[in-house]
C-alpha cells in the first residue's frame, strides 16, 4: 500500500476537521445554540477518516446514529452542516435532518439515522442497485457494536453475500452499546469473526490508526470494485464523550480507562507523531490546524447568520404527491 503526500496530509485535516467541529458543536449544545440529543464521534477520528480515504468521490456511504464525523469524512462542507445542526434553511437538509439525520448526496452521503442498525440494509441496497446498473460504485457502511447483534445486520450480509454486492461493512466497536459494554453483550471477542458465517473476509484493525484502517478498508474496497464481493472491516476504536452530550448518566465506564484512551490512545496525536517520523514539520500541522479553525469559525457564523426555514417548509418535501393544507 502506498499513500502519498497529498493523501497524508488530507487524512490529516479530515481528522482534525472532525474533532474541531465536534468539540464546536459540544460547545454550541452547551450554550443553547443547539437542540437535541448529541452523540459525538469525538475519539473515532482514525476509524472515520482511514475508511472514507479508502472510497472515491462518487462511491456512496451511509452512517450512524453518531453521524456528524462521518459526512466530514466522506468531504461533506462543514458550514453547511453546521447550519443544519442549527435547524436553519441553508442546512445541508434545509433544518429538517437535525444531529442524527445528516445526508449530502453530492458526496455519496446517503444518509444517517438514529435506528440501531437501520443504515445496514441501506447500504445494501444501494450496492444492489449499483450492481444492477452495472456501476463499479462500492457502497461504505459504517455501524456500531451493537448494531452487529441486529437482525438487519444478519440479514444485510446474508444477502451482500449472496448476491455478491459491492459493499464494505465497518463496525465501529467502541466498545460500548450506548451504556451496555460490548463484552457483556457480545458473545465473541471480535465482530469481524461473524464474516465467518457469511461466507466474506473480516478483518480487526486498530482504530485509532488511521493508515491501518486506510489499509484494511481499501483492500476491502478493492475487492467489492472487481466484483469479488462485500467484506466485514472491525475497527477498534473508542468514544471520547459520553454516548450522548448532556446524558447524567456516566458511570457506566471506569473513568482510568477513558484517560487512558484519550491520553494514550488519541488517534490524532497518534497520527500526528507516526506523521513526525516520516519526516513531517510540525510546523506544518499546525498550519492545517488553524486553517481547520478558520473553517469552523466561518460555519458558525454562517450558521447563525443564515434564516431559519418559513413556517410552510414544514410541508415540503414530505410527500410525493402532498395534500393541500386547509388553515
Amino acid at each position: 500500500m502506498t499513500v502519498d503526500d497529498d493523501q497524508l496530509r488530507e487524512m490529516y485535516r479530515r481528522m482534525t476537521r472532525i474533532r474541531q467541529f465536534e468539540n464546536t458543536t459540544k460547545e454550541l449544545l452547551l450554550r443553547g445554540e443547539l437542540y437535541g440529543a448529541f452523540h459525538t464521534s469525538t475519539g473515532q477520528e482514525a476509524s472515520i477518516v482511514g475508511s472514507c480515504m479508502a472510497l472515491r468521490s462518487d462511491d456512496y456511504m451511509v452512517g450512524t446514529h453518531r453521524s456528524h464525523g462521518h459526512p466530514i469524512g466522506k468531504g461533506a462542507k462543514v458550514d453547511r452542516l453546521l447550519a443544519e445542526l442549527m435547524g436553519k434553511e441553508t442546512g445541508i437538509n434545509h433544518g429538517k435532518g437535525g444531529s442524527m439525520h445528516l445526508s449530502d448526496f453530492g458526496v455519496g452521503s446517503l444518509g444517517e439515522t438514529s435506528i440501531v442498525g437501520s443504515g445496514l440494509p441501506v447500504a445494501t441496497g444501494a450496492a444492489l442497485g449499483s450492481k444492477m446498473q452495472g456501476s463499479d460504485r462500492v457502497t461504505l457502511c459504517f455501524f456500531g457494536d451493537g448494531a452487529s447483534s441486529e437482525g438487519t445486520f444478519h440479514e444485510s450480509l446474508n444477502l451482500a453475500a449472496l448476491w455478491t454486492l459491492p459493499v464494505v461493512y465497518v463496525c465501529e466497536n467502541n466498545g460500548y452499546g450506548e451504556m451496555t459494554a460490548t463484552r457483556d453483550a457480545v458473545a465473541i471477542e471480535h465482530i469481524a469473526d461473524r464474516a465467518a458465517g457469511y461466507n466474506m473476509p473480516g478483518v480487526t484493525v486498530d482504530g485509532q490508526d488511521v493508515l491501518a484502517v486506510y489499509e484494511a478498508v481499501d483492500a476491502a474496497v478493492r475487492r467489492a470494485r472487481v466484483g469479488q464481493g462485500p467484506s466485514l472491516v472491525e475497527t477498534k476504536t473508542y468514544r471520547f464523550e459520553n454516548h450522548a452530550i448532556g446524558l447524567p448518566i456516566e458511570n457506566y465506564r471506569p473513568a482510568e480507562e477513558v484517560e487512558d484512551w484519550k491520553v494514550n490512545r488519541d488517534p490524532l496525536e497518534l497520527y500526528r507523531a507516526a506523521l513526525t517520523e516520516r519526516g513531517w514539520d510540525p510546523i506544518d500541522l499546525k498550519e492545517i490546524d488553524e486553517e481547520v479553525a478558520g473553517e469552523i469559525a466561518a460555519a458558525v457564523e454562517f450558521g447563525r447568520s443564515s434564516a431559519t426555514p418559513p413556517v410552510d417548509a414544514a410541508y415540503t418535501n414530505v410527500f410525493t404527491n402532498p395534500v393541500p393544507i386547509a388553515r
